[in-house]
């Protein structure tokens, strides 16, 4: 549906997106997500025709943005981060007059302007003036003229900022919608908003992109580094040595001290099935398990590795867990070497 090429734009000498490459399929909602000043905006202005590039190619729907844009430009709807909302009209007048604008035939203008507000749920406030609306209800506005026409293509950059935690999850329930009958794309720096809603994902950093996957190979990934935070009472020796027998533990670090006779520690697994006989075995050898909690590697850290690589070497999402991973294990094997060299007591 949607072909991005090759994609560069220079301010002056300074590049604000580098031969940026990627594509978004038929009703997929594809996540955008990268720091402020990344150059994530640029992007969709540059796909949208608001602004020409310096080189490379957008084609929507096999159109070229730059040589056919009225074409390439009726497939899309766009929200940019402030809805370009005109306030002194009635949200009715405002989109009726956006309807002109893309085309919509007078007979059916007002059908089609309605049905766009029944599903963002501002029928009610269709004669209030837009400046009189909160911030949720301009959102919504800025959402319905992106609907008008029925665009194949929904361009949403930041469509949540500012917004409190009931919109947000409206909106989020809207671009879950959305993807029944358009393709979406979604800009955002905050990754819980993109894997939310999202099926692949785009990670730009310094203009230049870092890694494209999808959520579920994210979420896979990050699911097969699990940490077990466990607090036992008994011999500190004899918890980390049965719990190193356990076939499945890879390893046991942050031995802490609580109080007499009992001690907290991370044990890494290779999967959630390694828990169950890890417990039986503390148990048989009468250490007892006073508490069990789970950590699995945070999105956010997989975000700040990515975006924080050099320029250069891009990487998959996959192959970024796994390296965290290593170096997490190299850390872990340090921290355990240094606590069995302090640790001389026998409890």
């Amino acid at each position: 549906m949607v072909e991005i090429k090759h994609l560069t734009k220079y301010y002056g000498s300074k590049a604000a997106v580098k031969d940026v490459s990627f594509t978004i399929n038929d009703n997929e909602i594809l996540g955008f997500l990268g720091p402020n000043g990344a150059g994530k905006s640029t992007t969709l202005n540059i796909m949208c025709g608001v602004i020409p590039s310096t080189s490379g190619t957008v084609t929507i729907n096999g159109y070229n943005i730059e040589t056919d844009p009225v074409k390439a430009k009726r497939c899309i709807g766009f929200l940019p981060e402030i809805p370009p909302v005109y306030v002194d009209m009635k949200v009715n007048e405002y989109l009726m007059f956006v309807a002109g604008l893309r085309g919509i035939p007078a007979s059916k203008k007002r059908s089609h302007v309605e049905r766009v507000m029944r599903r963002l749920n501002i029928l009610d406030v269709s004669k209030r003036l837009i400046g009189n609306l909160s911030k949720g209800y301009r959102q919504r506005v800025g959402f319905a003229q992106a609907l008008i026409g029925d665009p194949k293509v929904i361009v949403l950059d930041e469509p949540t900022v500012g917004l409190d935690p009931s919109q947000l999850i409206e909106v989020r329930d809207l671009i879950t919608d959305l993807k029944r009958d358009h393709s979406v794309i979604l800009s955002s720096h905050i990754l819980s908003e993109i894997s939310a809603v999202c099926d692949r994902v785009v990670i730009i950093s310094h203009g230049e992109i870092q890694a494209i996957d999808t959520i579920e190979n994210l979420e896979d990934s990050s699911n097969a580094n699990t940490v077990l935070k466990l607090k036992v009472q008994g011999s500190s020796r004899d918890t980390v040595r049965v719990a190193r027998g356990v076939e499945g533990v890879v390893n046991v670090s942050n031995i802490t001290f609580v109080k007499t006779g009992i001690y907290t520690y991370d044990v890494e697994i290779s999967s959630l099935d390694v828990r169950n006989p890890l417990l039986s075995a503390l148990l048989v050898n009468k250490l007892d398990v006073l508490e069990v909690s789970e950590e699995r590697k945070s999105l956010e850290q997989v975000f700040v590795k990515l975006v924080n690589q050099p320029a250069g070497k891009k990487k998959s999402l996959k192959d970024l867990l796994d390296e965290m991973t290593d170096e997490t294990q190299e850390n872990k094997d340090s921290e355990s070497a240094s606590d069995d060299n302090n640790k001389s007591e026998e409890v």
